[in-house]
């Protein structure tokens, strides 16, 4: 009897709601190909180019996703969550770390779609200015929190064309002249407002940044914009986040020169990116390997600054470079696809070994 009612126990237990999400990898999509868009799903390239000469790609250059099973309303079971432990594919987060509190999951969504709206057009950026194109950038105001140093002050669209009498052309200049002033006294902004210049001035104040830490901010969310010398449009459907950025940069760069990338191959890739080109580190890199080993990729392209986290967790078969900027990328690709040298490109064990 007591072993019976120990099974039972054990049962609902497994069956109980746990505090915790299960992420795994999600959809593979391959940035040459084509995605499905609409109500109807009708399969469009998802990167087109207008305005400009472009060539045929050969083979595939997939960007990876991550799905997360389990939100606040439905939380896995503790068997999910056993079964997640011992899935070399899979991870065990809290669901705080992933839906933080007092933030719904409507706020999350959004926040990611413009992160990835945002990563679309740094990768349209960072292709055509290592192609040599002159590509024009401001900052401008894309949200302001009510309640934020700078509402009703500041407005949504602004352009900042300097701070403190220094020119703004990047939101990292933005961040650097803001924290310099300090807290003490206003920053003085010129800007742009319905082609009207004109002069504001708001007093920063000691905020939690996006990072977690402490800092000086004026509470508003800026962006930078470019003007392209033509049409680049990227489309894809229910993907959020930045993390593709990368794989965005190179699916362009592949259309806008002569031969092919990816040289008849399945690579896939990983990694934020910015105007200059520069790769950062993402979420779920474990889970994109194995995606990616799943989608039949023979290379990956990992940001370096995630090699802690791939250096023992290569699924075999898949040859993993790390790279820290685009023209790595390219190298990576260059080489690898002409039977090169390979000697001399950066593995996840060198970066982690120092």
């Amino acid at each position: 009897m007591a072993l019976a009612v120990a099974f039972l126990l054990l049962g609902v237990l497994a069956l109980a709601p746990s505090p915790y999400v299960v992420q795994q990898p999600g959809p593979v999509f391959d940035t040459l190909g084509t995605v499905p868009v609409g109500e109807d799903g009708e399969e469009v390239p998802m990167i087109e180019i207008d305005g400009a000469e472009t060539y045929e790609t050969d083979g595939s250059l997939d960007m990876l996703t991550v799905s997360v099973v389990g939100t606040p309303d439905q939380r896995p079971t503790w068997f999910e969550v056993a079964s997640a432990w011992f899935d070399a594919s899979k991870a065990v987060l809290p669901i705080e770390s992933v839906y933080p509190p007092g933030v719904t999951s409507e706020q999350r969504d959004e926040e990611n779609q413009t992160l990835m709206t945002d990563s679309q057009q740094t990768a349209v950026a960072a292709a055509l200015r290592s192609l040599g194109y002159d590509i024009g950038q401001k900052v401008a105001i894309g949200d302001i929190p009510e309640g934020a140093p700078a509402d009703g002050v500041l407005e949504i669209g602004d352009v900042i064309e300097r701070a403190n009498g220094e020119a703004v052309t990047d939101v990292a200049t933005l961040r650097r002249i803001i924290a310099d002033n300090g807290a003490s006294r206003p920053v003085t902004f010129d800007i742009l407002r319905d082609g009207q210049e004109r002069s504001v001035e708001v007093t920063p104040a000691e905020q939690t940044l996006d990072d977690g830490s402490s800092g000086v901010a004026v509470g508003v969310i800026a962006a930078s914009t470019y003007d392209f010398p033509f049409d680049v449009t990227i489309q894809i459907e229910n993907v959020g986040g930045p993390s593709a950025g990368m794989m965005f940069a190179l699916g362009i760069s592949d259309k806008l020169t002569e031969g092919s990338l990816g040289d008849g191959r399945n690579i896939a890739g990983t990694g934020t990116i910015d105007d200059a080109g520069a790769v950062g580190p993402i979420g779920g890199i474990r889970q994109k390997l194995y995606g990616a080993k799943d989608a039949g990729a023979e290379l990956f392209l990992a940001p370096a600054s995630n090699c802690d986290d791939v250096v023992g967790h290569v699924p075999d078969g898949l040859d993993v470079y790390a790279v820290a900027t685009l023209d790595d990328a390219l190298q990576v690709l260059e080489t690898t696809g002409e039977g090169g040298d390979t000697s001399a490109l950066t593995t996840c064990d060198e970066v982690v070994a120092g």
